[in-house]
């Protein structure tokens, strides 16, 4: 015993160490200063460090959204977002500031014009009432490839959610 009580989240005890095999995602949040937010994605972990700091963690398989934003004495430095799907033990993954171990970066945008355009299609497919966690990753890829390349990405439809789920049963 430790003499500390159990932590508790929504009425359920948390233990003070992840799963194993975690994706861990630090998170800060000055005001006006530096914000790292989750965007999307269903947490299976979370630890509150202090006011400005937490940790939380990403099962693997689950796809989640990584904004960061800081500000200088001079206006804006970064403004970036990551959609990631976490790995498995054993798999490839690239390594991301912040996300441990690392990922499979599905997107990755700089510059908050691009910021907001996948903030955007994000949007887009909260509105036909689907997760955007449960999207399918090619979507994701998709509006990386035609951000980066400055164009508009095809909307994500109730059609194309149906055939992901289709290849998810087809191909576990």
């Amino acid at each position: 015993m430790t003499g500390h009580p159990p932590r508790r989240m929504h009425g359920r005890l948390l233990n003070n160490e992840p799963p194993a095999f975690t994706t861990l995602v630090e998170l800060t949040f000055q005001k006006q200063k530096i914000e790292h937010w989750i965007r999307f994605g269903r947490k299976s972990y979370e630890q509150i460090l202090d006011r400005r700091r937490s940790v939380v963690g990403f099962a693997p398989e689950s796809v989640f959204a990584f904004v960061r934003w800081a500000r200088g004495d001079h206006g804006t430095i970064i403004s970036r977002i990551d959609i990631v799907r976490a790995v498995r033990r054993g798999e490839p993954f690239q390594t991301l500031p912040f996300v441990r171990p690392g990922g499979e970066i599905l997107l990755r945008l700089d510059g908050w014009p691009k910021v907001q355009r996948a903030l955007a299609a994000i949007d887009a497919v909260d509105a036909l009432g689907l997760d955007p966690a449960d999207a399918s990753p090619d979507h994701w890829r998709h509006v990386h490839n035609r951000l980066t390349a400055g164009l508009e990405p095809h909307a994500y439809t109730p059609e194309r959610h149906a055939a992901w789920l289709h290849r998810c049963r087809i191909d576990p």
